[in-house]
């Protein structure tokens, strides 16, 4: 009767230990999806919003255009290149702050 080689726990073991994430790494996370959250909201408002409501929102003028025609020409696309350009800062400031940084 021939017996199966046992496995290295050992070994195993280390490689379990490497994939588990730490409580830095879930914070980091959570204030990355915290940050995505907020950023996802304010670009649905501003993409979605101005043409549900674009009767009511041409009532007011900005720079002269109505408002939801400003928006839907400019505005939205002003606010989204904010978004980006706030996302990039942030995360890499979180990426400094965690030590996940590529600028080493």
């Amino acid at each position: 009767m021939s017996r199966l080689p046992r496995p290295d726990f050992t070994e195993h073991a280390a490689e379990h230990t490497l994939m588990q994430l730490s409580e830095r790494h879930r914070e980091y996370w959570r204030r990355n999806l915290r940050v995505t959250l907020v950023l996802l909201v304010i670009w649905f408002t501003v993409t979605f919003v101005p043409v549900f409501f674009a009767r009511e929102l041409n009532e007011w003028s900005f720079f002269g255009w109505p408002l939801a025609f400003y928006m839907g020409a400019q505005g939205s696309l002003i606010i989204y290149v904010l978004i980006i350009g706030y996302y990039a800062r942030v995360m890499n400031r979180f990426d400094r702050e965690y030590g996940v940084s590529e600028d080493v």
